[in-house]
């Protein structure tokens, strides 16, 4: 049924560029029949502890060409300037400093799980004043901070900026974004969070999709490979697993071996609506009960176009004036028709139904929500 599905997608395409769109449409279909929906554990659940921990800091840019910070309207910058130069020996304080070569920026970076001392990982740097952009800057010393406020990594190094900005009195020309850039190998890491899996003796996956189904099929898929009652499914989104005796102490090569297991993942009936860009996307086991659906709208529309009415040549009697001249057109849809809907129709059929009344993408919103209220859309709706 999914290949057919798909054929009729394809096929319009196929008629229009002959052989190039039948071939590509045969490639679609194999790879849908290959791929299906089997997917390996490490891919749908996380091991508990093994997480990336998200630092913070704060730093200064200097080297920036008059694209940095107005001293005068970034006041932090003009303060965090002052203190790195008191604490290399520099006063500055009764000086009027004007400069425009610096910026205060943001600091971001995300922790790997198991990174150890010395160990390099990526920053991004974001302007936080007005500075224009933060091409051939060069970051100092900054420390990145963790959410309980220690010290886990250092930053410094030249951002590398994606973005430009250029132009004159008249004109400007922005491409990208100047004022964000990143540091590939930027930091080093100073901490290490402890973790520690050799001596542990049970570990909890997290599915990444909750669902009682898919942590039920987890369990047995485990099971079956270690061939012992070693995996329990908690809750929709935990599976428990005891470590057998044949990998005792060694945990990780356990984890390594059932991350590779191949399990069909469930999924509950949702259509997802975005309202804000028209998008919808719907879940293959999306079912519509028999329903009814007809759409239409009520357009008037009036035009005034305004006709000037004069006097014939060399007259000596009458007024140049202006004749208003009205058109109103109303339009009623009347050539939208009434489509019936049976029960238990699928995806495709569901959309070859509005399509044939010609409904656009908004519309089709507004109906999905109607047809949910009748009860008759057997599937959960979530506006984003």
């Amino acid at each position: 049924m999914r290949s057919m599905t798909l054929f009729h997608f394809v096929m319009p395409f196929g008629r229009k560029l002959g052989t190039l769109g039948l071939s590509l449409g045969m490639l679609v279909l194999l790879w849908m029949d290959a791929a299906g929906a089997v997917s390996r554990i490490k891919d749908i659940a996380t091991f508990e502890g093994v997480r990336s921990n998200m630092l913070v800091g704060y730093g200064l840019m200097v080297g920036l060409n008059g694209t940095g910070d107005s001293l005068s309207n970034s006041p932090f910058t003009k303060q965090s300037l002052i203190g790195m130069l008191e604490r290399l020996g520099v006063n500055v304080r009764d000086d009027a400093l004007k400069t425009d070569n610096v910026a205060a920026v943001m600091v971001t970076a995300t922790l790997p799980p198991f990174a150890r001392h010395g160990t390099q990982i990526d920053v991004t740097v974001s302007a936080l004043g007005d500075a224009k952009s933060l091409r051939g800057g060069t970051l100092l010393v900054t420390p990145l901070l963790g959410a309980d406020g220690e010290v886990y990594a250092v930053a410094q190094g030249n951002p590398a900026v994606g973005g430009f900005s250029a132009g004159g009195k008249g004109t400007t020309v922005t491409k990208g974004v100047p004022t964000s850039a990143r540091i590939a190998n930027g930091a080093i890491v100073e901490r290490e969070v402890g973790f520690e899996m050799v001596n542990m003796k049970r570990v909890k996956l997290s599915l990444r999709n909750p669902d009682f189904t898919t942590a039920r099929r987890v369990a047995q898929a485990i099971n079956a490979f270690l061939g012992i009652p070693s995996a329990k499914a908690l809750d929709p989104g935990t599976v428990m697993l005891t470590g057998p005796a044949s990998y005792k102490g060694d945990l990780v090569a356990l984890l390594t071996d059932i991350e590779q297991l191949s399990v069909t993942p469930d999924q509950v009936a949702r259509v997802v609506i975005d309202e804000n860009s028209g998008i919808i996307v719907m879940g293959e086991n999306v079912r519509i009960s028999t329903v009814a659906i007809a759409q239409g709208n009520l357009t008037i529309r009036i035009t005034e176009t305004p006709q000037v009415s004069q006097p014939a040549p060399f007259s000596t009697t009458g007024t140049t004036t202006t004749v208003e001249r009205t058109e109103i057109t109303i339009d009623e849809d009347k050539g939208k028709k009434l489509t019936v809907l049976r029960s238990g129709v699928n995806l495709q059929e569901f959309v070859n139904g509005l399509n044939a009344l010609g409904i656009s993408p908004r519309d089709m919103i507004t109906i999905l929500q109607a047809v949910k209220t009748a009860g008759a859309l057997q599937a959960e709706i979530r506006v984003m």
